[in-house]
């Protein structure tokens, strides 16, 4: 069939797009993903503030040595686990909107404000996340209602 006069598109080309394009978009939709990834953004962030060198001095001791790099580990973590497991977004939202204002003393400032800023941002977004609207089928078969899971 020609389109415009112009480009040719068979339904074997049409078919073929449609599994790889849906994949990750699908998957994506079905968990806070865009606020895990701010999470665990802010994370890598504060690890690499915290791991600075000023020439050729590098201080690092005692607990705040472990806090610099405890911490970045624990909001990476969280904003993975907020991907992988959906269900417990309202916990993970919550932990890492604790940890990443305890980053502010933590670590280096909240990895001079930017890890802290992206992370907060991030656990706002894991706790306010909706989930995935669910499509009900309707007695008519014309119009499909939209319905949010219990």
């Amino acid at each position: 069939m020609l389109l415009n006069g112009a480009d040719a598109v068979t339904e074997e080309s049409v078919e073929s797009d449609a599994p790889r394009s849906g994949g990750f978009r699908v998957w994506r939709r079905q968990r806070p993903f865009v606020g895990g990834l701010l999470t665990a953004i802010g994370g890598v962030e504060m690890f690499f503030s915290g791991q600075l060198d000023i020439g050729h001095l590098h201080v690092q001791m005692g607990i705040e040595g472990m806090q610099a790099t405890l911490i970045p580990v624990v909001l990476v973590l969280l904003g993975i686990l907020s991907m992988a497991m959906p269900a417990h977004h309202i916990f993970y939202g919550v932990i890492t909107l604790a940890v990443s204002i305890y980053s502010l003393i933590g670590v280096n400032l909240g990895g001079f404000l930017i890890g802290m800023l992206l992370s907060t941002v991030g656990g706002i977004l894991v706790v306010a996340w909706m989930g995935p609207k669910a499509i009900a089928p309707s007695d008519d078969g014309d119009r499909a209602e939209e319905v949010t899971p219990t």
